[in-house]
């Protein structure tokens, strides 16, 4: 068996976290392969690694002198490795980066170091073999990542061995270090993963796996402890602070399954990802709703036309003014003889007359009318298909709280029943829902 190990910054911040992660390493001997980030933060007030290396950037970029904000970054890893004992050579590695920035180094390559030395300062301390990502990583032209080159070389260079590997970056085709967007350790976690065909992927953060609903909102909530990737990717889109699709998209591919686990509570078991669970399995969780999330401050925009649905061509004219203004669609509930446009109320509002002319213009409708300040709340759960009157409940539920429902929509998968409410009735809804079918 092999499993594929990613740490968050959180996990590398400091000394004390890096001997959690070494536990944690040392307690699986399937735990071959281990993918970090940067230096986190240690406290509220501290600095993310990558921060200060963006900030340095920024003080050569514009002639300002940035020795005070490099000698942080050093200071920070060299106190790490005096703290473990290490014998890593960092005087020399970051001596050649400051002659390097002094020449003149692109920002990728600058920010990329933060990975770069704790995966070096991670792999003296396991004992495993620092595996750079520029190696193996490789980018098309376009920025995108060449999967089967990279998928191909990590799989040679890393058999049979025990390997740290830097997250974050790669190299061009022309040899020159680019980054991924922030959270790519994430993104190279999940690439060696796939490209290792790895049975288990963990990334582990500084949180027990994902909460059934946002903390903020509802008092402790439960947590999630089996999710399909179809659930996360929906709970996703509706605002829950959950994996990027982009950054799980690898494993989706290969049906590896991800597990998200906290490194400052090793035991506990976390959130398990798959495509799909074990029936029976499935049959000891009483729970048919995964998770609760939504989003506020969307306008919807009600057409209304008599005839509306015998018309050819309707929706397409209607969905190329939405791209003429550069509106993007969220949800399209519809009737007989009317349309329901449901936009982000920001995106709108700086377009909002000239499109609703447009339409007036081009469909000659009844009405239009917009309403404002909605938000929208969706229940998400695979089971739900399975338990008739799922429905019902959920709109009893908010009705008998005084929530009223301002619009309802759901896909043809079942996977998730999505109302509107009231922006001020958010919350209130979010708990309704979690008290009703979670509690």
């Amino acid at each position: 068996m092999l499993k594929v190990l990613k740490f968050g910054g959180s996990s590398m911040a400091d000394a004390k976290q890096f001997e959690k992660v070494k536990s944690i390493v040392q307690a699986d001997p399937a735990r071959r392969v281990v993918i970090v980030s940067a230096a986190g933060k240690r406290f509220s007030d501290d600095h993310k690694l990558t921060d200060l290396l963006y900030l340095c950037y920024a003080h050569l970029k514009y002639g300002v002198s940035c020795d005070t904000v490099f000698d942080m970054i050093r200071s920070r890893y060299m106190e790490i490795r005096d703290d473990l004992g290490l014998k890593t050579d960092l005087e020399t590695e970051f001596a050649a980066l400051r002659k390097k920035m002094d020449a003149g180094i692109s920002q990728d390559e600058l920010v990329s170091r933060g990975e770069y030395f704790a995966a070096r300062l991670m792999a003296d301390y396991l004992g495993y073999d620092f595996l750079d990502s520029e190696l193996w990583l490789k980018f098309n032209l376009d920025g995108t990542v060449d999967q089967e080159k990279s998928y191909e070389i990590l799989a040679r260079t890393a058999s049979g061995r025990r390997v740290v590997i830097p997250g974050f970056y790669g190299t061009m085709p022309d040899g020159s270090i680019k980054t991924f967007t922030r959270g790519g350790s994430d993104i190279t976690g999940a690439l060696a993963a796939a490209a290792l065909d790895a049975d288990v992927y963990e990334n582990w953060t500084d949180v027990s796996g994902f909460l059934m609903a946002d903390p903020r909102i509802v008092k402790d909530p439960l947590p999630i402890e089996r999710i399909t990737y179809s659930e996360l990717r929906e709970l996703s889109y509706i605002g829950a602070q959950v994996l990027h699709e982009g950054t799980i998209f690898p494993v989706r591919e290969k049906n590896i399954p991800l597990n998200i686990r906290n490194t400052n509570q090793p035991e506990h078991p976390g959130t398990m990802i798959m495509e799909s669970f074990d029936e029976t399995e499935e049959s000891l969780d009483g729970n048919f709703i995964t998770g609760i999330a939504g989003r506020k401050n969307f306008s919807v925009i009600t057409i209304t036309k008599n005839g509306m649905s015998n018309e050819v061509g309707v929706l397409r004219r209607i969905l190329e003014v939405l791209e003429k203004y550069q509106l993007v669609l969220e949800y399209l509930p519809s009737g007989i003889d009317s349309v329901s446009l449901v936009v982000a109320a920001d995106k709108l509002r700086p377009c909002q007359y000239q499109l609703l002319g447009d339409i007036q213009k081009m469909l000659k409708p009844d009405s239009i009318h917009v309403t404002e300040d909605m938000a929208i709340v969706a229940a998400v759960g695979r089971k739900m298909a399975f338990k008739p009157g799922t429905s019902g409940k959920i709109f009893a539920a908010l009705g008998e709280n005084g929530i009223n429902i301002r619009m309802i929509t759901q896909g043809p998968d079942e996977l998730n029943i999505i109302v509107g409410v009231d922006n001020k009735d958010f919350a209130g809804a979010i708990r309704v829902l979690y008290d009703s079918f979670v509690k």
